[in-house]
C-alpha cells in the first residue's frame, strides 16, 4: 500500500489526501487561537452584488466561473467542507483508478494523463456529496431572499473571531426562518466578536456584513 501511495503516478493523489488532513489540523489550531482558516478561504471567492430574487450567496449568473461555483454548491455548503470533499474525492478516486489499472493491466496511467481525468471525475462527486451535506445540515436551506433583506437581523458568530478587515463566519435566520452562513466584520474598528456573540447586521459591503453587538435581549436570535 505504501508503495502505491508513494509512486510517482500517484503523488498528487496522495498529496491531496495529506492536504485534507492538514486542513482539519489547521482549522482546529485556528479555532483554538480565535481565528478561522475557513474565513480566509471565503475571501478567495469573487466579491459580487446579489440581484433581487436570487439566493443569498448566489454569484453572478452571467459569469461562467460563477455558474460553475454555483453548480459546486458554493453558498449552500461551507467552503471548507467543499474543499475537503474535493481533496477526498480526488485522492481516493485517483488511487482507486490507478490500483484498478495496475491489477488489470499491470501498469498505472502517467500522472499527466491521470490527473485531469480524475479531477474531472471528482467534480460530480463533490456536487453529489455537497448536496447530501446540504440536506443533512439542520435548517440550512435558503429561499428566495436578497442579501440586503438580512440587514437589521440578529446573527451569531459561529466560527472565528471577527475583527476590523477580518471577517468571521456567522449564522443568521431570514424572514422565513431558514438559516444562512455569512461573513461579518465589526462596524466599530475597536470592537471584535468572538464565537457565540450575537450581533446586529447594519450594512453590507460586497459579501461582508458590518455589525454591532446586540445589546437588546429582546432581539435575541433565539427569539
Amino acid at each position: 500500500m505504501l508503495q502505491l501511495l508513494l509512486a510517482s503516478e500517484n503523488l498528487l493523489f496522495s498529496v491531496a489526501l495529506l492536504l485534507m488532513l492538514l486542513i482539519g489540523l489547521l482549522e482546529l489550531i485556528a479555532v483554538l487561537f480565535g481565528s478561522s482558516f475557513s474565513s480566509s478561504l471565503e475571501s478567495l471567492l469573487p466579491e459580487v452584488e446579489i440581484a433581487p430574487h436570487t439566493e443569498v450567496g448566489q454569484l453572478d449568473a452571467d459569469s461562467a466561473l460563477s455558474r460553475f461555483f454555483g453548480w459546486l454548491r458554493i453558498g449552500e455548503v461551507p467552503l471548507l467542507m467543499l474543499l475537503v470533499l474535493m481533496l477526498l474525492s480526488f485522492g481516493l478516486l485517483g488511487l482507486i483508478m490507478q490500483s484498478f489499472l495496475l491489477s488489470m493491466l499491470g501498469f498505472m496511467a502517467p500522472a499527466w494523463l491521470a490527473t485531469p481525468v480524475v479531477l474531472f471525475a471528482s467534480l460530480p462527486m463533490v456536487r453529489f456529496s455537497g448536496g447530501i451535506l446540504h440536506r443533512l445540515m439542520p435548517r440550512d436551506e435558503t429561499t428566495a431572499v436578497t442579501s440586503d433583506s438580512l440587514l437589521g437581523r440578529i446573527a451569531i458568530i459561529t466560527l472565528g473571531t471577527a475583527r476590523q478587515s477580518y471577517a468571521a463566519e456567522a449564522r443568521v435566520k431570514d424572514q422565513h426562518g431558514y438559516q444562512h452562513y455569512i461573513q461579518v466584520e465589526p462596524d466599530n474598528p475597536e470592537e471584535c466578536f468572538v464565537q457565540g456573540t450575537e450581533v446586529l447586521l447594519l450594512t453590507r459591503q460586497g459579501a461582508v456584513y458590518k455589525a454591532i453587538k446586540n445589546a437588546n435581549p429582546h432581539l435575541s436570535e433565539a427569539e
